[in-house]
C-alpha cells in the first residue's frame, strides 16, 4: 500500500456490518413492539420480567412420559442458579446407552418462585417469548401440568412461537408460588430457552399480541402478498411467455415455502417432518438460482457456465437430501453444513448480483442487488442467532428481508407498468403524429387528383359535348344548309329541319342535368322537350309509367345515348307512320329495366328497312351496345313497338 492511504477492505469489515446492520433492525423492531403494546407494555409496574431461574439437569435413555403432578423437592439432582436466556450447555458426562431405535434425551429442569406476585388478586399471565430445542416442553404451576407443547420435536426446533399462558385457575384464584419449565431435547443441537414475563393478564396479553404482530402477523401478510404476486405473474407467463414472469412466480413460492415455520402454529404439520426440513432447505437453494437468473435478465450479463453449476448444485442437493435418497443421514446431522452450502451460495449470488447490477445502467437491477444485500445480512444474522452467538430474544430478520424483497419487486413492477404506459404514450404520439402527416400527405395527393380528376372530366364533357355537336345538330346543319343552297325545299320544310336541329340542342342541355340514377326524371325531361312538338302533330301522348329500380351507371354520357335512341323512335314515328297515339310504358324484370314505346300507326318492314342502310336504326343500335343495352322492335299493321332493355347494374368493360 503506497504512504498516505486507507485500505479500502478490512478482514473485519463484513462482521462489523453484519453486526451493526443487525442490532439497527433489531432495536427499529424493539421499538415498534414497544409501541404496540401500549400501557402494557415492557417496565410497566404491574408485570415481572423474570432473568434468572435455577436449573437441574437429567439424562436419560429416552423421553419420558410428562407426569401429570410433580414434586420439585424428589427431582434427582442439584439445582443451580442461571441467568435468562440460557443456552443449555451440552453435558459433559457420557449420555446413557440409547433405547434401540431411540436417540438420547436430555432433560432440563427449571423453577422460578413467583413471590412478586403474591398478593394479588387479579388474572395473571406467564410470557416466554421464546424456547428452541429438538424436543419438547412443559409447564408447572405449584407441581401440577399447566401445558405441554403438541409438536413433535424436530416442528418445535424450527417452529418458534411465544409461550403466553394463564396463570390463575379462576378469576379469583391466587397465582402459583413456583413455576416449573421441563425442557426435553436431544444431545444436539443444544437447546435454549429465554427470560419472561409474569404479571397483569391484560399487559401481557398487549405485549404478546403487539410483538406476535411484528414477529408473525406483518411478515405472513407481506408473504401472502408477494405469493398473489406469483401466481399472477404465472398467469402472465401462461398468456405472454416471459421468462421473468415465470422467474417472480418461482422467486414468490419458494419463499412462501422457505418461511414455512415462521408462518405457521404449533399444530401439526400436513407433511412429516423429514418432507418439512427437505422443502425448508431446499426451497431457499431454489430461490438463490431463480434471484441468480432474475438478476442476470435485469443486469443484461448472462453467466452460462455459472447458471449451469448452480443448476446441478441444486440439483445434486435436492436428490441426495430427499428423506428417501438414504445417501445422506439425518437431516438434522446434515442441515449445520447445509446451511454453510447455502451461505456460499447466497454469497456467489449477491456478491455478482452486486457486482454487475452498480457497473449495469439498470437501476432495477441495482434495487434488486440492494435487497438481496439485505437479506444476505439479515440472514446471516438469523442464522448467527441459531448457533446462539447472538441474542436469543431478538427478532428474526429473514421474514423481513422477503418483506424487502416484496416492496423491491412490487417497485419493480410499479416501474415497468409506468414504462409500459410511456412507451405506449411515445408511440402513439409518434403514430398521431405519423398519422396527421399521413393525412396531410393524402389530403394534398387527394386535393391532386380532384383537379387531373376534374380536368379529365371537363376534357371528356368537351369531347362529347363536340362529338354530339358534330354528329347531331352540326350534321343536321350542314344536311340543312346544301340542301336549302340546292333550292329543292320549302320554307316550311326548313323550318322543320331547323325544328329538329333545336330538339338536338336541347337533348343535349338535357344530358347534363344531374338525375341521380333515376330514369323516370330522365324521361319526364324527355316528355318535356318533345310532348308539345307531337301534340302540333296531332299525336296524343300516354304516359304509363311505373316505379323502376335506379341505375347507378346514369351519368351525362350514357343518359344522352338513352335520350338519343328514344328520340330516334319519336322522330320515326312522326316521320314515317299516320300514328294518332304514342304510349311511353316502364317495366322491371330479371334485372333489366324496360322502356316502351309504342304507336297506332301502319307499321314498316324492319328488315326491308335495314337493308336499305338506314342511319336512324343503326345510330339506335350502336348507342344501346354502347351503354350495354338492347333494343327490340316490333312493327305490324296495328303499329310499331320499341322496346329498349337496360341493365340494373353498371355494364362491364
Amino acid at each position: 500500500m503506497k504512504p498516505g492511504t486507507r485500505a479500502f477492505w478490512r478482514p473485519e469489515v463484513p462482521a462489523r456490518i453484519v453486526r451493526l446492520a443487525a442490532r439497527l433492525a433489531t432495536r427499529l423492531l424493539l421499538c415498534a413492539g414497544l409501541l404496540a403494546a401500549g400501557h402494557g407494555a415492557w417496565g410497566a409496574d404491574a408485570l415481572v420480567h423474570y432473568t434468572s431461574a435455577e436449573m437441574l439437569r437429567e439424562e436419560g435413555a429416552s423421553f419420558k412420559p410428562l407426569a401429570a403432578v410433580v414434586d420439585e423437592n424428589a427431582l434427582p439432582g442439584n439445582w443451580a442458579k442461571v441467568a435468562l436466556p440460557l443456552v443449555i450447555p451440552k453435558s459433559a458426562a457420557k449420555p446413557e446407552t440409547p433405547v434401540a431405535g431411540k436417540p438420547p434425551v436430555v432433560t432440563t429442569w427449571l423453577r422460578v418462585r413467583l413471590d412478586e406476585l403474591q398478593g394479588v388478586r387479579a388474572p395473571t399471565h406467564f410470557y416466554l417469548l421464546r424456547w428452541l430445542a429438538a424436543g419438547q416442553i412443559a409447564v408447572y404451576a405449584d407441581g401440577r401440568l399447566r401445558y405441554r407443547s403438541t409438536g413433535s420435536a424436530v416442528w418445535n426446533l424450527f417452529n418458534h412461537p411465544a409461550l403466553l399462558l394463564p396463570l390463575n385457575l379462576t378469576a379469583d384464584s391466587p397465582p402459583p408460588r413456583a413455576l416449573l419449565i421441563r425442557l426435553d431435547s436431544l444431545p444436539s443441537p443444544e437447546a435454549a430457552i429465554s427470560s419472561f414475563y409474569a404479571g397483569d393478564s391484560n399487559s401481557l396479553i398487549e405485549m404478546a399480541a403487539g410483538r406476535d404482530w411484528l414477529a408473525y402477523q406483518l411478515p405472513f401478510m407481506s408473504s401472502a402478498a408477494f405469493l398473489a404476486v406469483g401466481i399472477f405473474s404465472l398467469a402472465v407467463w401462461v398468456v405472454r411467455r416471459h421468462p421473468a414472469s415465470l422467474l417472480l412466480f418461482a422467486i414468490a413460492v419458494t419463499g412462501a415455502i422457505r418461511r414455512w415455520h415462521f408462518q405457521l402454529g404449533p399444530e401439526k404439520l400436513i407433511v412429516s417432518d423429514a418432507w418439512f426440513i427437505w422443502l425448508t432447505l431446499n426451497a431457499l437453494m431454489w430461490q438463490l438460482l431463480a434471484l441468480h437468473h432474475f438478476m442476470q435478465f435485469l443486469h443484461g450479463r448472462h453467466m452460462r457456465r455459472l447458471s449451469w453449476l448452480m443448476l446441478g448444485i441444486a440439483v445434486v442437493f435436492s436428490f441426495i437430501t430427499l428423506p428417501f435418497a438414504s445417501l445422506m443421514p439425518s437431516l438434522l446431522v446434515v442441515r449445520p453444513y447445509a446451511h454453510l452450502l447455502l451461505i456460499g451460495m447466497g454469497t456467489v449470488v449477491t456478491g455478482i448480483g452486486l457486482w454487475h447490477s452498480w457497473r449495469s445502467p439498470s437501476p432495477d437491477a441495482k434495487m434488486l442487488s440492494f435487497a438481496l444485500l439485505v437479506s444476505y445480512v439479515f440472514g446471516f444474522y438469523d442464522w448467527a442467532r441459531i448457533k446462539y452467538v447472538l441474542d436469543l430474544e431478538s427478532y428474526y430478520l429473514t421474514p423481513y428481508a422477503a418483506m424487502v424483497l416484496f416492496a423491491v419487486f412490487v417497485v419493480i413492477m410499479f416501474r415497468q407498468y409506468v414504462g409500459a404506459l410511456a412507451t405506449v404514450e411515445q408511440l402513439n404520439s409518434g403514430l398521431e403524429e405519423s398519422l396527421k402527416n399521413r393525412e396531410t400527405e393524402l389530403a394534398a395527393s387527394y386535393q391532386r387528383l380532384r383537379e387531373v380528376e376534374q380536368r379529365e372530366t371537363l376534357s371528356q364533357e368537351r369531347q362529347r359535348l363536340t362529338q354530339d355537336m358534330h354528329d347531331g345538330l352540326g350534321s343536321s346543319l350542314v344536311s340543312a344548309l346544301r340542301v336549302v343552297e340546292g333550292g329543292r325545299l320549302s320554307e316550311a320544310d326548313v323550318a322543320e329541319v331547323l325544328k329538329g336541329c333545336i330538339d338536338d340542342l336541347k337533348l343535349t342541355i338535357d344530358s347534363l342535368e344531374p338525375v341521380e340514377a333515376d330514369l323516370l326524371l330522365l324521361l319526364a325531361t324527355l316528355r318535356f322537350r318533345l310532348g308539345p312538338r307531337l301534340a302540333g302533330a296531332g299525336i296524343s301522348l300516354r304516359w304509363e309509367i311505373s316505379d323502376v329500380p335506379p341505375l347507378d351507371w346514369l351519368d351525362p354520357r350514357n343518359a344522352l345515348h338513352i335520350l338519343r335512341i328514344l328520340q330516334e323512335a319519336f322522330t320515326n314515328t312522326l316521320k314515317h307512320t299516320r300514328a294518332t297515339q304514342i304510349r311511353v310504358m316502364t317495366g322491371a324484370e330479371d334485372g333489366h329495366v324496360s322502356v316502351i314505346i309504342a304507336d297506332n300507326g301502319g307499321g314498316f318492314d324492319i328488315g326491308q328497312a335495314l337493308a336499305k342502310g338506314g342511319k336512324g336504326l343503326a345510330n339506335q343500335q350502336r348507342r344501346a351496345q354502347a351503354i350495354g343495352a338492347e333494343i327490340l322492335l316490333h312493327s305490324s299493321n296495328a303499329g310499331t313497338t320499341l322496346t329498349l332493355r337496360l341493365p340494373e347494374k353498371r355494364p362491364q368493360g
